[in-house]
């Protein structure tokens, strides 16, 4: 992978690039996380795709500035960066909130968007859960304990966190603004509408992956997302919690890359 930068509105964004094809794959994170979260998957990838991975505005070692981290925000940040990097066509895989900026860019771009991959996004549910909130806490009150512990819950598999997550989540955390950043998106993502009606708007060819055992967005909501975009295929994977491209990356790959290249 090489590690770049990218001014967008004044601020330095980070990203990772990876890949020699003329094919695009952009991988987009999660709340609180960074592009180092899809590091299992990424080889992967880039032996069929450009891979581009970017750390969101406001997340990882990219700039926080002071303003309202909406949807709205991080989508038409989305944009930019893509028009920074003169993509013009390119497949979308985005979790967890990455997986709702996705489908909100998704909803008026799709046709600059080939494929699109939602891992258990965010946009329907409205009420917290005991996993989101002990993240939550992690975030506030980043340290070691605090952050095995809300990893251990998401994960729900019992297995044993690499201690590199976890120090690179804490150290993240307690980055200048990065705790604004994070709960100014949970404000964010409180107070926006329901994504429902904008996934109607989806034509292009979407494929849904949700962790069974998905503890922090529970696989019910999968339903509406699927029911609601046309075309639209759906692929549950067991025995995994809130990000399976980190607990089965091979397996996780696999299914992805039937779906790109079909």
């Amino acid at each position: 992978m090489k590690e770049k930068f990218i001014n967008i509105d004044g601020n330095k964004i980070r990203y990772f690039e990876s890949g020699s094809s003329k094919k695009t794959l952009v991988l987009v994170h999660g709340l609180g996380a960074s592009s180092e979260r899809w590091q299992y998957v990424l080889p992967l990838f880039a032996i069929d795709f450009h891979v581009v991975v970017p750390d969101l505005v406001g997340f990882g070692h990219s700039d926080k500035p002071v303003t309202d981290y909406t949807i709205d925000y991080f989508s038409n940040f989305l944009e930019k960066f893509l028009d920074s990097l003169d993509i013009k066509e390119t497949s979308i895989i985005g979790s967890s909130l990455g997986g709702q900026i996705a489908a909100e860019y998704t909803s008026s771009h799709s046709q600059s968007v080939e494929k699109l991959i939602l891992v258990s996004p965010s946009g329907i549910m409205k009420q917290s859960t005991f996993a989101l909130d002990a993240y939550i806490m992690a975030a506030l009150y980043p340290n070691e304990h605090s952050a095995k512990n809300a990893f251990e819950i998401m994960d729900g598999s019992g297995k044993k966190i690499p201690l590199e997550i976890i120090k690179g989540f804490v150290s993240r955390m307690k980055l200048p603004n990065a705790k604004f950043a994070f709960m100014s998106t949970l404000l964010g993502l409180k107070n926006c509408e329901v994504i429902t009606k904008k996934l109607e708007n989806i034509s292009s060819p979407t494929l849904i992956i949700w962790g069974a055992d998905d503890p922090v967005i529970p696989i019910t909501f999968a339903k509406e997302f699927v029911s609601s975009i046309d075309n639209c295929e759906f692929y549950e994977m067991n025995k995994c919690g809130h990000t399976p491209y980190v607990q089965e990356p091979k397996l996780f790959a696999s299914q992805v890359l039937k779906f790109l290249n079909s």
